[in-house]
């Protein structure tokens, strides 16, 4: 399976997850939390990267899900 970056973006009806390169949101949930649950596992799939987006549609955070050459040295996860 090829790397492919997911992203949760605001969605008129909540919040979406889209995969980089798409048109239409793969799913749309209620909350962000959703969002990213669902996009969090598409990535782990895909062994790509997850984008989180903001209210204002600024990535605010991201996450590696592949294998990164130079893995982040943050403990956050």
């Amino acid at each position: 399976m090829s790397k492919k970056n997911i992203h949760v973006v605001p969605h008129p009806d909540g919040w979406a997850v889209k995969t980089e390169g798409s048109s239409r949101a793969a799913v749309v949930t209620t909350t962000q939390g959703q969002a990213i649950d669902q996009g969090r596992e598409q990535a782990r799939r895909s062994q790509g990267e997850l984008f989180i987006h903001g209210t204002d549609g600024k990535i605010r955070d991201r996450d590696s899900y592949g294998n990164d050459p130079c893995p982040p040295k943050d403990t956050k996860h």
